[in-house]
């Protein structure tokens, strides 16, 4: 086709967002370009594309161009007012346009292609901003053939607008009741025929559509799912699509099951309580755990952190039931503060919080302790010193990190005693060991209660109780002593040159000599039984001979020995080896010649042996390796 008949043919295949079907005209703007401030406007002018020669082509936004095969050269205007002066930007298909000696940008801000190809036709987006504001005008590049679309890869997450509108290929995350708009903009030759579907399946024409726009109103979460646009046109078809995913922010729910499962199987002592947007309140005795509980729901499901005190927290704690649930191993380690889950997600986040009070131990000193004395001057009561918790009585070892009361003594029974039996110490004993006695005195006396004792009768004690004794025998354990025999013979094994070791018995007795065990003795200094004496038969050393010749000149098998006896220095004879063996013993063999052999051969003192004679070699140094052969 000629490319003029080209692109007057398909000025109504451009989709345009209604957006830009009501942006000002050329004519419009001309008369507003003195005004103080104003937010950047691109000028679109819906005309056919001028064909300067054969083989270029100048364009203003809002059309499309069809390139030919003899189209070298392709000029995009772009025109914006605005004050301050509008900066001018381009991009393809939604990602910046990289200059090079083919793709140019001119002075006066116009985007020039030269040599069109293949890889060039997409969507090109002329942006002009400024301190006010900024503006947008695409412009469609194609081939004649396949339809071509519009599509972008952002991610665009709506939390408050009760509107939002997305180009196909989007991926959409919007709150719930929110109106939805998804612009599928189109461009071929011939023109291309759109339809739209959800997760595959076709869509009705009872939905919103319109001129290449979707519109979900009031979105639910029945509304999730994935809508394609499908181009189509004779000579092919192209699809985008957008994924759409309603967000619910966190909300509180009123219960929690899988906090009812957990406390279940928990200990005795554990106590549990949901966190709320208002907060709770739970008081718990020292040294429990607890189970707080974030009872919340959104969608996607909400992440959820746990602080104390607005902090990230910093005591022992376990997190249950993927991080719903929350639990203080001992609720010691953390004093009166307020524990927070933080729910989030990318719907927004919620706060629930709950606040524990720690019962305190306390001293109680409403008791009184029993009286110290029956009579007499000295008796006094003190406080009795509890530990309370809640009202009720714990060890006392709760209360100890807290000061202590001051206990102030009560006087009680100060009154005359009945008289009784006075005793002394006992005397020391008259002997050591063999029996002996000891004595005291023995007296009959009333106290009374201002603490005077004073001497009465024995008739008075009589009546009472039984006189004490006032002798008693001692020591009857026997006299014992250790008695030692006379040392043996200085010959027990040789310990060092000329030192040997002589023995002899201890035993523990009566001063009568009658032998008695040894545990009768234990508190007295036991002699010795053994010591170090000299002796000739412990001048011994080891003699060495000289080594022999070695079995072999070279290889791994040669040997040689020597003689190694126990001998007595005087004599220079040998004696039994046990008495040198206070000294380690001389080895009597070695390997020796270990070098390896040329030409194959074994030399075994002085003679040719050959290489296969290594064999029998290995098993006879095997067969000596204990000593000589």
């Amino acid at each position: 086709y000629p490319l003029q008949r080209q692109v007057s043919g398909f000025a109504s295949s451009l989709r345009t967002s209604s957006a830009e079907a009501f942006l000002p005209t050329s004519t419009d703007l001309a008369s507003g370009l003195h005004r103080p401030h104003q937010k950047p406007a691109i000028l679109r002018k819906i005309s056919a594309a001028q064909q300067l020669s054969a083989s270029e082509v100048v364009t203003h936004l809002g059309q499309t161009v069809v390139l030919a095969s003899g189209t070298l050269s392709v000029l995009l205007h772009c025109e914006a007012v605005g004050n301050p002066k509008p900066t001018i930007s381009w991009a393809k298909n939604g990602e910046e346009v990289k200059y090079n000696d083919r793709m140019l940008l001119q002075p006066d801000d116009s985007l020039q292609i030269l040599e069109p190809v293949e890889t060039d036709v997409g969507f090109y987006a002329c942006n002009a901003s400024n301190a006010l504001g900024s503006d947008s005008v695409s412009i469609a590049v194609t081939l004649a053939g396949k339809p071509l679309i519009k599509a972008s890869r952002a991610t665009v997450i709506n939390t408050k607008s009760p509107a939002v509108t997305v180009d196909i290929g989007s991926t959409v995350k919007t709150i719930q009741r929110a109106n939805v708009t998804i612009n599928c903009q189109v461009a071929g030759v011939p023109e291309a025929e759109v339809t739209w579907f959800k997760n595959k399946i076709k869509l009705s024409s009872g939905h919103h559509l319109l001129d290449g726009l979707l519109l979900i109103a009031n979105v639910s979460l029945s509304d999730q799912g994935l809508y394609s646009c499908k181009a189509a046109n004779l000579r092919g078809e192209v699809t985008e699509s957008s994924q759409l995913l309603v967000l619910e922010p966190p909300r509180p729910l009123p219960y929690l099951e899988d906090l009812t499962v957990v406390l279940s199987s928990a200990e005795t002592n554990t106590h549990s309580v949901l966190t709320s947007p208002s907060g709770t309140q739970m008081t718990i005795s020292p040294g429990s755990s607890a189970l707080i509980g974030c009872a919340v729901d959104g969608h996607p499901t909400p992440n959820i952190t746990w602080l104390y005190s607005g902090k990230p927290l910093n005591l022992r704690h376990r997190l249950l039931a993927a991080g719903r649930i929350l639990q203080i191993l001992n609720i010691s380690d953390a004093p009166d503060g307020e524990f927070s889950c933080l729910a989030q997600n990318e719907a927004g986040s919620l706060t629930q919080k709950t606040t524990m009070a720690i019962q305190e131990y306390q001293w109680s000193v409403d008791k009184l302790m029993a009286c110290s004395a029956s009579c007499g001057h000295k008796g006094v009561q003190l406080p009795q010193l509890r530990c309370l918790l809640d009202g009720a009585e714990v060890n006392i070892s709760h209360c100890m990190e807290k000061p202590k009361p001051a206990l102030h003594p009560i006087p009680c029974n100060r009154r005359d005693c009945p008289s009784r039996w006075m005793v002394t110490s006992w005397s020391p004993c008259t002997q050591s060991c063999g029996g002996g006695i000891q004595m005291r005195r023995v007296t009959c006396q009333r106290l009374t209660a201002k603490g005077s004792s004073i001497p009465v009768a024995n008739e008075a004690c009589v009546q009472v109780s039984k006189r004490p004794v006032d002798t008693q025998n001692c020591n009857r354990q026997p006299c014992v002593e250790w008695v030692a025999s006379s040392w043996g013979q200085c010959n027990g094994p040789c310990i060092g040159p000329r030192l040997a070791v002589q023995h002899r018995q201890i035993f523990c007795q009566t001063k009568d000599g009658t032998s008695v065990s040894s545990g009768q003795c234990s508190t007295l200094p036991r002699p010795l039984s053994t010591q170090n004496c000299w002796t000739d038969i412990c001048g011994v050393h080891w003699r060495v001979s000289l080594w022999t010749v070695c079995t072999a000149t070279c290889g791994n098998y040669g040997f040689q020995s020597r003689h190694v006896d126990c001998v007595h220095v005087r004599t220079n004879k040998p004696v039994l080896e046990h008495h040198c063996s206070w000294r380690p013993r001389p080895a009597n063999w070695q390997r020796c010649n270990i070098t390896p052999c040329e030409n194959g051969t074994l030399l075994r003192r002085g003679e040719a042996v050959p290489s296969q004679g290594r064999k029998e070699g290995r098993a006879m140094s095997q067969k000596c390796s204990t000593g000589p052969c």
